[in-house]
């Protein structure tokens, strides 16, 4: 099946790699342009640095013999496997989300504990307001930004209006108002109601809701293994292939 991925390139193209060994073909589409910014991280030791994205990765391994003694707690695993190999020992891995960061923190690190989130300009008061309340001190480096894109690409709004793409895959809440945003702009509205939307979370569902009558499917879980595996509920289109081995 033809699958449309909105994440951010690079890591969109992960996904694509991904995609080919299920045998389905990916047009990605990033409505998020990933940029660092020049924001120095708050001086100091911290205990732990949080990671809620993979998007921050680049600037912690810049800053990395600063963060030698501090623990990289990441939100999944696929974060956490792309923090080790940016060269991070001490990492561990939340439930996927950062409700699930939350916890592992309250259950593994002191209170008052010096923790930094690193984090994009535009993001959520969470995981940082409930850890502050819970006895943290919490302080955030906003050290990459995700831009919004000025529309779809041509290829993917094209093949969105013939009906060619069998589903589209969203990944946060953010991101998926701004497709739906951009799709309502290209005028796609109504030729994308029979398109299946996998989304991360109900969360993230929320944010395609100023599009009617789209098919929504939600992964049990918020990591992307159990988003892919909803691939499986939308059926064989005709840009289906067989599976690949990864061998």
């Amino acid at each position: 099946m033809l699958v449309l991925v909105t994440r951010p390139r690079d890591q969109g193209e992960a996904t694509a790699r991904r995609l080919a060994l299920m045998g389905h073909d990916a047009l990605l589409a990033p409505v998020l342009d990933v940029v660092p910014v020049t924001e120095a991280p708050p001086e100091g030791r911290f205990d732990a640095v949080l990671v809620t994205s993979a998007n921050a990765l680049p600037a912690l391994a810049g800053e990395r013999d600063r963060f030698a003694g501090a623990a990289i707690v990441a939100v999944g695993r696929r974060t956490a496997e792309r923090a080790r190999a940016a060269g991070f020992g001490n990492v561990a891995e939340a439930g996927g989300d950062s409700r699930a960061l939350v916890d592992f923190v309250l259950g593994t690190t002191p209170r008052g504990a010096r923790l930094l989130h690193a984090a994009g300009r535009d993001r959520k008061p969470e995981p940082g307001g409930s850890l502050a309340a819970a006895g943290y001190d919490v302080a955030t480096w906003a050290c990459y930004e995700a831009r919004p894109a000025a529309g779809l690409p041509v290829p993917a709004a094209e093949a969105l209006r013939d009906g060619r793409v069998d589903a589209v895959l969203h990944y946060s809440r953010r991101s998926a108002e701004l497709f739906a945003r951009l799709a309502r702009h290209a005028g796609l509205g109504e030729a994308i109601a029979g398109t299946h939307h996998v989304c991360m979370s109900a969360d993230v569902a929320a944010g395609l809701a100023s599009l009617a009558g789209l098919k929504l499917l939600i992964a049990p879980k918020p990591d992307e293994t159990a988003l892919l595996r909803l691939l499986a509920k939308v059926g064989a289109g005709p840009g289906s292939r067989p599976p690949q081995s990864e061998c």
